[in-house]
């Protein structure tokens, strides 16, 4: 196969499924990983898309929000893992912040196995995931009603802010960066993890590898705002620097 045609079908894939691994380009092409690299790497100049660690996203991802049903479908083996690392570090008594991410949705599934947890969300998916569950209290924020499945808006956030704690909160986002910024595509959303985040005593920032080194253009908090790193991968070298010298926990699978 010509680099061309590759390269056609690495677009091809990355716009079907909203991200591309180099592992799996390598195997599906039958070319080497540091062949599927600098296919990468030229498709990067010809501003087609974006490098992350280990593979690469549509470029114009940054600036819009990818649909409920694309983001549910994606990643979904990495967004188990993490949640059932994620469930490992609740115990019975706990109560939790959850975003309105699909990486917490699946958190929600794991939780109904657990006894005398309170959950308070602004997901909708999450509530209903949770409703009926015998062991589980779920206190939802109210709000406005968003495409994203979520409540989000000045209600929303003043219910978190005025009127709730946690011990802990896990939340997901658009991205990390290497210079230390967590970051998010939209500022509803955004707007009401920064309440959770003041409101809770332990941050659990869930991020599959396909976030590392990505971007968005809200800033949702810097990297020594959390506590520990969930991750579907091992990070490589400067990642494990800035995390230590930021005294992040790392957990990953």
């Amino acid at each position: 196969m010509f680099a061309v045609e590759r390269q056609k079908k690495i677009i091809e894939q990355l716009n079907s499924q909203g991200s591309v691994w180099v592992n799996q380009l390598s195997a599906e092409l039958g070319v080497t990983e540091e062949t599927i690299r600098r296919d990468l790497e030229k498709l990067e100049k010809q501003e087609l898309l974006l490098r992350t660690h280990g593979g690469a996203i549509p470029i114009d991802t940054n600036s819009y929000e990818l649909s409920l049903e694309t983001r549910k479908k994606t990643n979904v083996s990495s967004k188990e893992a993490m949640a059932k690392i994620a469930i490992g570090q609740i115990a019975s008594g706990d109560t939790i912040f959850l975003d309105a991410s699909t990486t917490t949705f699946y958190m929600a599934r794991e939780l109904k196995n657990m006894n005398n947890i309170t959950v308070i969300t602004n997901s909708i998916r999450v509530i209903n995931e949770l409703a009926g569950a015998k062991n589980i209290k779920v206190i939802a924020t109210g709000g406005m009603a968003s495409s994203n499945q979520s409540y989000v808006g000045s209600i929303a956030e003043n219910t978190v802010a005025e009127n709730y704690f946690a011990a802990k909160m896990f939340f997901s986002s658009k991205g990390i960066t290497i210079d230390g910024w967590i970051l998010e595509s939209n500022e509803q959303e955004c707007a009401i993890k920064q309440k959770m985040i003041e409101n809770s005593s332990q941050k659990y920032y869930l991020c599959d590898k396909s976030k590392i080194g990505r971007i968005g253009f809200v800033k949702l908090a810097s990297i020594d705002k959390i506590d520990c790193f969930i991750t579907d991968c091992t990070p490589e070298d400067e990642w494990l620097k800035k995390f230590e010298e930021s005294e992040v926990k790392i957990l990953n699978k």
